[in-house]
C-alpha cells in the first residue's frame, strides 16, 4: 500500500441496511449505479458536523450533474436525523448507526483524545463509492474546509 492510499481503496463497499431519517431504510448495495458519496461524522448539529452537511447541501446541484449521491452517517438517532435534516434543509439521507456496526465495518469508530482524555469516536471520514460498489477514493481525519471541493473533483473523476 502506498503512502496516502487506504486499505479500503480497491475493494467493495461494506454493505450494510440501516434505519434513516424520516423513518425510511437503507441498503447500500441497492444504490449501485450510481456514485456514492458515503461520508461519517461525529454529531448531528454541532460546529462541524454541520459546516460539512451544509456543504454537502450547497454543493447537491452539482453532484447530482455528476449522477452521484451523498449518504451521511453518524450514530444519533432517527429523531436527531429528522431534526438536523429539517433544520438545515438536507437533501440526502441520513443513516444511524446507533449500534456503531457501520462505523466498525469502516473503521471509523476509533479511540480520540481531548484534552488528555481518551474517549471512543467517529473519526470524520469520507469513502467515494463508484458505480459498482468499489471504494474509490477514501479521505480520514478530513478537515471539513475544502473537503466538499476534493470530493466533487474525484467524483469528476470517476
Amino acid at each position: 500500500m502506498s503512502l496516502g492510499e487506504d486499505r479500503m481503496e480497491g475493494r467493495k463497499a461494506p454493505d450494510f441496511t440501516a434505519a434513516t431519517d424520516g423513518g425510511g431504510k437503507l441498503k447500500l448495495s441497492e444504490l449501485r449505479g450510481k456514485p456514492v458519496v458515503l461520508y461519517f461524522y461525529p454529531k448531528d448539529d454541532t460546529p462541524g458536523c454541520t459546516t460539512e452537511a451544509c456543504g454537502f447541501r450547497d454543493a447537491a446541484p452539482d453532484i447530482k450533474k455528476l449522477k452521484a449521491q451523498v449518504v451521511g452517517v453518524s450514530k444519533d438517532s432517527v429523531g436527531r436525523h429528522d431534526k438536523f435534516k429539517a433544520k438545515y434543509k438536507l437533501p440526502f439521507a441520513l443513516v444511524s448507526d446507533e449500534d456503531g456496526k457501520i462505523c466498525e465495518r469502516y473503521g471509523t469508530w476509533i479511540e480520540k483524545s481531548l484534552y488528555g482524555r481518551k474517549y471512543m469516536g467517529i473519526d470524520r471520514a469520507t469513502f467515494l463509492i463508484d458505480k459498482d460498489g468499489v471504494v474509490r477514493k477514501v479521505w480520514r481525519k478530513v478537515k471539513v474546509a475544502g473537503h466538499v471541493d476534493d470530493v466533487q473533483e474525484a467524483l469528476k473523476a470517476l
